[in-house]
């Protein structure tokens, strides 16, 4: 996609503001510290983690540290993933944290390890009332079939990782916007715009009409940056860069 026709996918105007966003803000983390700022904050409507970042965050006892934090947040919708190989295990899992919270989405990838679909586990557990973030989608056809194994009376999210599809040098944008027509109207199943690379993505994620962005602490905190004049940001990069470097001792 070229230059010009990216500039109409969104508006790349000094107006962007954080108040004309429809949008919903999730923040992604395993930190309790950090999920608990970011919880504390109106403008943040949800929660997401994953198995990687719990290890990251040196997590060792799941269901304690899931417990913990969903009696700190108990009323913004929180997502936590199973972790097994095995579609029988999994759906264990799924029910067991189902049960912790009713502001509990239970994640369910999009497949195991073995590239064998989940979608009729997601179809039992969804039939069940059990309300699914069904993650790691990458393509349309995982959309399609995800959308078609939820019950549309029962709350879901569809995480497709539009930045790992930029990654790969694809621009996510026409796909997002396909895939928020594939889920439509008379469901309650919302499209996540998940693993995002940068602020902007907010806004793209806004401009095609996807319902939730999640990021991690590290990108919403660039929300302060909206609408900073980039004369003044290109002085605080300057002073950034000689600070430093005056603060290393450098010489030549």
């Amino acid at each position: 996609m070229n230059k010009t026709q990216n500039q109409k996918d969104v508006d790349l105007s000094p107006g962007l503001s954080i108040d004309n966003l429809r949008v919903k803000l999730f923040a992604d983390g395993a930190d309790k510290a950090g999920m608990l700022e970011m919880a504390s904050k109106s403008f943040i409507k949800g929660l997401t983690t994953n198995p990687t970042l719990m290890r990251k965050a040196g997590i060792t006892d799941y269901k304690s540290f899931a417990l913990d934090v969903l009696k700190d947040i108990p009323d913004k919708p929180i997502s936590f993933e199973v972790f097994s190989d095995d579609f029988a295990e999994m759906e264990r899992q799924a029910i067991q944290i189902a049960g912790w919270g009713k502001n509990v989405y239970v994640k369910i990838p999009i497949t195991n390890t073995h590239s064998h679909s989940a979608c009729n586990l997601v179809r039992k557990l969804s039939r069940r009332g059990i309300k699914l973030n069904v993650t790691a989608l990458l393509t349309l056809k995982q959309v399609r079939e995800v959308a078609e194994s939820l019950d549309p009376a029962v709350p879901s999210y569809i995480s497709v990782f539009a930045g790992r599809i930029a990654d790969t040098g694809v621009d996510p944008l026409p796909i997002m916007r396909e895939a928020v027509q594939l889920i439509g109207n008379g469901t309650k199943a919302e499209l996540i715009w998940a693993s995002p690379r940068e602020l902007l993505n907010v806004f793209h994620a806004d401009s095609v009409g996807c319902h939730i962005i999640t990021a991690t602490n590290d990108i919403l905190k660039k929300l302060e940056l909206i609408g900073k004049d980039l004369d003044e940001y290109s002085l605080d990069t300057v002073k950034m860069f000689y600070q430093d470097a005056r603060a290393a001792g450098f010489s030549i």
